[in-house]
């Protein structure tokens, strides 16, 4: 597995990087697990202090990092922007909350003779991150800045076609002033996961990425009694109700679909439409999608980013191929793309019957899978048809009906009038083949503390 940075506009290769020996890795294994044993002691006060140094060096240098991201994995350069300045918040959102969010809690007890029980919530240690391409800095931030603010430290094993960004955000953090060891990024090989996870003092792992990825580290981990949290694939709906202000919720769903070139977990991939909006929402859609300017994503004017590789335009175009073949119904919307660069033709996939298993796949690039319900509980049933359990959206006029429609959606997270939303401060996760736990806010913080309980009864209370 070569780390090797591509431009997939131009097909440049930018820089090529030489895997990590055994050696390296347990020697950064034991540099984590050192400066652990300070890191653990320092303030929530000096944590914070580096992690918004962090943020600020992002604000700060933002054209530079949004540069790299658009050069390594082709994201349109205003989508780079916000993605850096994502990252930064979710630095911020720890600085001002982590000390809250763990501060110790005192239970109550059934029997005053139980004593006083607290609840305290320790780091664990050293911790493995396996993080894909799609967002190469906002993956990391998710996962570094609560876990840092736990007082955790942190391994990377990023994806190996963006292996400037891994560096990047390792160089970052060091000019932040972050100790030696406490994140260190390591151009790991698939076997060397098994090793870093079956150290005695490594104490779990973080992933993003696909579904076989996940099985198979959430299996070594698991016979290493490690902790793992999973974030998987998706395969959102974007369920629009028969009173939806078809206007805007087109324009909605041509960006939830399409931005990052649509390669999102939590993009818009199922549209689920009751059947009498359907002809004009498709109508609307398909002009919508039309519009859409494939180009150079340095181009302020491009709105269609290429896929983060050829490889990945192949795979999503044998997709369609072969849903074809299943009996799906295939339109490719707006002018050609470029032959130059990565690019997939936005294709609308109509017809796709109960019995066409294309209907349960992730299509992960610019490709629409549109769904007629006879009715709302229709919708519902459709959304609910699949393996994935990530998020999803609810269109209507009425937001109140909204969100109880929403409340019926078996996701993680369910958006009522907005495709989606990655914030800072808004849990992240999914259910079934989406994965396990969740990241971000205070829920993320605790995935890998140990809550301990600390119970002091007076010695003479029972005599």
């Amino acid at each position: 597995m070569a780390y090797e940075s591509v431009n997939p506009y131009t097909g440049q290769t930018l820089a090529s990087f030489s895997e990590a020996t055994d050696d390296e890795v347990r020697h950064a294994i034991g540099k984590a697990h050192d400066t652990f044993l300070r890191w653990r002691l320092t303030s929530f006060s000096e944590r914070g202090v580096i992690l918004q140094k962090a943020a600020d060096i992002l604000r700060r240098d933002s054209d530079a990092y949004a540069r790299l991201l658009t050069l390594e994995m082709g994201k349109l350069i205003g989508e780079a922007k916000a993605e850096v300045e994502l990252s930064a918040k979710i630095f911020e959102y720890y600085v001002r909350n982590a000390e809250e969010l763990l501060k110790p809690q005192k239970l109550p007890v059934l029997d005053p003779a139980e004593g006083d029980a607290l609840l305290v919530h320790e780091p664990l240690g050293v911790l493995l991150a396996i993080e894909p391409w799609n967002f190469p800095y906002y993956q990391i931030a998710r996962i570094l800045a609560p876990q840092l603010s736990a007082g955790n430290t942190l391994l990377l094993k990023h994806a190996s076609n963006v292996p400037q960004s891994a560096a990047a955000f390792e160089k970052l953090m060091a000019e932040a002033g972050l100790p030696a060891g406490a994140f260190k990024n390591l151009y790991a090989t698939r076997s060397q996961i098994e090793l870093i996870l079956n150290d005695d003092r490594v104490h779990g792992v973080a992933l993003t990425g696909s579904e076989g990825a996940g099985a198979v580290v959430a299996a070594q981990a698991g016979k290493a009694l490690k902790k793992s949290t999973l974030e998987l694939g998706g395969a959102d709906a974007f369920i629009v109700l028969a009173d939806a202000d078809l206007e805007k919720t087109t324009k909605w769903a041509v960006f939830g679909r399409h931005w990052n070139g649509g390669q999102v977990c939590v993009s818009s991939k199922r549209m689920i439409i009751v059947d009498p909006v359907y002809d004009d929402f498709l109508t609307r859609y398909r002009k919508g999608v039309a519009g859409l300017i494939a180009g150079d994503p340095f181009d302020a004017k491009t709105t269609l980013a290429p896929l983060s590789s050829k490889g990945a335009a192949d795979e999503v175009k044998d997709k369609i191929r072969e849903a074809v073949k299943l009996g799906a119904k295939a339109e490719e919307v707006g002018p050609p793309v470029p032959n130059q660069g990565s690019f997939v033709q936005p294709t609308i996939l109509t017809d796709i019957g109960e019995d066409n298993p294309a209907r349960y796949w992730e299509f992960f690039g610019p490709v629409s899978m549109l769904f007629r319900a006879k009715d709302e509980d229709d919708a519902v049933r459709i959304a609910n048809d699949s393996p994935f359990g990530l998020g999803g959206s609810v269109f209507t006029g009425n937001p109140a009906h909204g969100a109880e429609v929403a409340k019926r959606v078996s996701t993680g997270m369910v958006f009522v009038n907005h495709p989606t939303k990655v914030e800072a401060d808004l849990p992240f996760g999914g259910i079934r083949r989406s994965g396990y736990g969740r990241e971000l806010i205070g829920l993320g913080l605790t995935e890998f503390v140990n809550h301990k309980l600390i119970d002091v009864v007076d010695i003479d209370a029972h005599f």
